[in-house]
């Protein structure tokens, strides 16, 4: 079995950016729209959006492996980063961890990558871990690094990353390639190709996914000159199947034009669904000051709490006992206060009796759940 770093022409992956040259396009407009829109924010909206997207981010990107972290937790721990939040709670490791490992990404993007950078990265990601032999430095064991599942039994071979004793070499070849101005490639090909590069050399014992995706953020960033401000993982989330079939595909060549394509759409996923993101922001803005003075405190109350949720909003739509919940009042009252709403056209009515759920009529991200609702 040969494997894409055992090619005599590695690490030089081969793929065709005219392929991408419209997705490009269309990445750099959408770049610059989130950079507009976001300069008419004030200050605290912004850091909130920013604190959302990072938050999303990190959970997304720990569920790609199987990890579940506390929302809560991981959502608390950015908030005292960006100083929004002064409690001394602690939260969990896990949760700890991601969210300083998304506010660095977030925040050093102008800074060269190095290998203490990675290190650093993964002491934050693997805090704790006592399974572990090498934290905060590339692995050092003389086993094969090996992705394997097993059928009927019988493990299956995935993909041998190249041995330790070369991991540091293959890392310097990376970072040098990594940080290098590169005019003639496409943005998005070069992300895609970080990612696969990084992958293939799986330089960590555990983390190298999360890592990975990483990188993918702080390219963008540096290049673009300011944070992307999109969570590239929760389009990865979505399409995961594809995502590591695709991968599996560059395991044994250097030819990785499928690959490019993909993960350039996925970044345009991701970008459109941070435009969604801050078309609810605006949106949640228009309908607050529209209903000032206009609707009662427990409204006020639950309203701030469904826009809390973000513009996913309530999984299956808010209903009265979700109401009541919120505003500490009765049926009778919460029946009247969300048919006010939907008479002032803050909320839309669908289903009937114990199905019976409000929406967000303003939300695009909504739309299609209401019509299909419907």
């Amino acid at each position: 079995m040969t494997w894409n770093w055992q090619k005599p022409s590695w690490p030089h992956f081969t793929y065709n950016d005219r392929h991408l040259l419209t997705l490009e396009r269309k990445f750099l407009q959408g770049a610059g729209g989130i950079v507009a829109v976001l300069n008419h924010f004030d200050r605290d909206e912004k850091r909130h959006f920013v604190v959302e997207l990072l938050c999303l981010e990190g959970m997304k990107s720990a569920r790609i492996e199987g990890e579940i972290l506390e929302r809560e937790s991981l959502q608390s721990s950015i908030l005292r980063h960006f100083g929004l939040q002064t409690d001394t709670k602690k939260s969990a490791f896990p949760e700890k961890g991601m969210a300083e490992l998304m506010c660095q990404v977030h925040e050093s993007y102008e800074e060269t990558l190095t290998h203490e950078m990675l290190f650093h990265w993964h002491c934050l990601l693997m805090q704790q871990r006592s399974d572990l032999e090498a934290i905060g430095k590339y692995r050092y064991h003389d086993e094969p690094m090996q992705i394997v599942s097993r059928k009927f039994g019988d493990p299956i071979i995935h993909f041998e990353a190249p041995p330790s004793v070369a991991v540091m070499k293959e890392m310097t070849v990376f970072i040098d390639w990594f940080n290098a101005k590169q005019e003639d490639l496409s943005l998005l090909g070069k992300a895609a190709h970080a990612h696969v590069y990084f992958e293939s050399i799986h330089p960590f014992e555990d983390g190298n996914g999360r890592i990975g995706r990483a990188l993918v953020e702080k390219l963008l960033s540096h290049s673009l000159g300011h944070p992307t401000l999109i969570a590239i993982s929760q389009a990865i989330e979505a399409r995961k199947k594809e995502y590591y079939s695709h991968l599996a595909q560059c395991n044994k060549t250097l030819e990785i034009d499928s690959w490019v394509v993909f993960f350039a759409d996925i970044i345009i996923q991701a970008q459109e669904s941070s435009v969604r993101r801050i078309d609810f922001l605006v949106n949640k803005s228009k309908v607050m000051n529209s209903l000032n003075g206009k609707i009662n405190p427990r409204q006020e109350k639950a309203l701030i709490r469904i826009f809390a949720e973000g513009a996913d909003g309530f999984a299956g739509g808010l209903s009265a006992d979700n109401y009541m919940s919120i505003t500490k009042t009765s049926r009778a009252t919460a029946t009247r206060d969300l048919a006010d709403l939907v008479e002032k056209g803050a909320l839309v009515k669908t289903g009937q009796l114990r199905h019976t759920r409000y929406w967000l009529l303003q939300n695009p991200i909504t739309q299609e759940k209401l019509f299909n609702e419907r």
